[in-house]
């Protein structure tokens, strides 16, 4: 589907009904291209079931349970405002 920016705007239930069918919406803004629509995977969209975290964390001893992690945090801060 094309679509334009001010159709996007006034009409942005059509164009997401498009998207959730599958298909990918290109946006044009004064006759040229300019962005692009597509739907998200349902596989990227699930959370990370197993608990482990990623990215720039992923090295971190203390932070191979996330869930105890952020406990500790949270118990620390309420402590303080004791």
């Amino acid at each position: 589907m094309v679509t334009t920016a001010k159709k996007l705007r006034f009409d942005t239930k059509a164009v997401l009904s498009s998207i959730s069918r599958g298909e990918e919406v290109l946006i044009t803004y004064r006759g040229k291209a300019y962005a692009k629509l597509i739907p998200v995977n349902e596989k990227q969209n699930k959370i990370n079931k197993t608990g482990s975290i990623f990215g720039i964390w992923k090295d971190f001893e203390e932070v191979k349970d996330p869930g105890k992690y952020i406990r500790h945090l949270r118990k620390r801060r309420k402590n303080a405002t004791d």
